[in-house]
């Protein structure tokens, strides 16, 4: 491989040592006592949220469809931290498994922060969706969130002890070509977490979003080359940005530097929504640059 190649060869995520030592702009004890609850946190962005929590002293328990991947983590936060990471494999789809689930979380002492960064979708031209296909995504992405949001809201509600809801979703300021379902989802997410971050706020309960931009993570690896490849020159910075952005961004709306935000979105994508479109699957003849 020549050197201009290797300049240009994307990484894909962190490895466990990196997450383990990555440098940080925050105290080691930033979040000592606070409660988190990560779902999807066995993976990506959530394998990378999970690490920093636990790092700055957070009690994380994180869930997800596949307890291998949520067992890895937490093995690997132990091993690298000696902090102990709680699982517990679930789909958030499904309204009664999220039921037990935080019954379980705040019979054991509560939660102060949940980050549901759970969600997936499939790259595809929109007028091609299955009906199958479309309604899956819209499950999980925006049913499956809310499902988290009121049953966690409910639960601070009656216990009185108010929270903190961080929703990641995705940047989807001008649409986002080849995704229109998660599209959809995401921006039903954002004005779900605006309302309620009305109606909640007597409960001191704040709701924010997080919107990541062209990200580099194992997940997004799976894409097609001929679209992936492209992916560092959809903002001005002309780079992909890396999971450790997005938890960064997620623990200062997790901390008390956000004490007075709610409703709001924060957006980490190297100003992509200035410039720039990200096409999953591949740019389209009739958009090419010729």
């Amino acid at each position: 491989m020549t050197d201009s190649a290797k300049e240009n060869e994307v990484k894909w995520g962190f490895t466990d040592a990196e997450l383990a030592d990555h440098p940080t702009v925050y105290r080691p004890d930033l979040m000592q006592g606070k409660r988190v609850v990560v779902t999807g946190g066995g993976t990506g962005m959530g394998r990378a949220m999970t690490f920093l929590f636990a790092r700055l002293g957070g009690h994380v328990t994180i869930c997800g469809r596949r307890e291998e991947k949520l067992r890895a983590t937490a093995d690997a936060v132990h091993k690298s931290c000696g902090a102990e990471v709680t699982t517990q494999a679930l789909s958030i789809r499904e309204p009664e498994a999220v039921d037990a689930f935080l019954d379980m979380v705040f019979a054991e002492g509560g939660v102060d922060t949940l980050v549901n960064n759970a969600g997936g979708q499939f790259p595809q031209d929109a007028i091609d969706f299955s009906r199958k296909g479309w309604a899956s995504v819209i499950d999980l992405n925006l049913n499956g969130t809310w499902w988290m949001m009121q049953g966690a809201a409910q639960r601070w509600r009656d216990s009185q002890t108010g929270g903190n809801i961080i929703n990641i979703v995705a940047h989807v300021g001008r649409g986002m070509p080849q995704a229109a379902h998660t599209c959809a989802a995401r921006a039903g997410v954002i004005y779900l977490s605006k309302t309620v971050a009305t109606e909640w706020a007597p409960l001191n309960i704040r709701v924010n979003c997080v919107a990541p931009g062209a990200i580099a993570t194992e997940g997004l690896s799976a894409y097609p080359a001929e679209a992936t490849k492209r992916f560092t020159d959809v903002n001005p910075q002309r780079r992909m940005g890396d999971v450790w952005d997005v938890a960064e961004g997620v623990v200062y709306l997790a901390a008390d530097s956000a004490g007075f935000v709610t409703g709001e979105v924060l957006t980490i994508d190297g100003g992509m929504q200035m410039w720039g479109t990200v096409w999953p699957a591949g740019v389209p003849e009739h958009f090419s640059v010729v």
